[in-house]
């Protein structure tokens, strides 16, 4: 996935919240406003090409000094992105950096 395009469908309000992501947000206290924040600013740490039915990205961010995961798929056909899910990554699951993940 290409960052700038992405920032680029971001700024145009291309955008689609879908209804998982929102509860998850909800229930973890995550808002659209730090959402979009990562998107425009965050750095993408993981690619995942073969997802269907669009290629989806994993992006670490920051938001209030707090690290923040949102991963988003992409359709360039359309130039549309879809936020799958938002969480708040923790060192047991990621390293100190929270860009790699630990191996169980």
């Amino acid at each position: 996935m290409i960052h700038s395009l992405l920032q680029d469908t971001i700024q145009n309000g291309r955008i689609e919240w879908q209804r998982h992501a929102l509860e998850k947000m909800m229930e973890r206290g995550i808002s659209r406003k730090a959402v979009k924040e990562v998107l425009l600013n965050g750095e993408i740490i993981e690619n995942y090409s073969d997802d269907k039915p669009y290629p989806s990205a994993l992006l670490l961010g920051w938001t209030n000094n707090q690290p923040l995961h949102v991963v988003v798929s992409f359709d360039a056909m359309t130039g549309w992105c879809f936020i799958i899910t938002a969480y708040k990554p923790d060192t047991e699951h990621f390293e100190s950096d929270y860009k790699t993940r630990r191996v169980k």
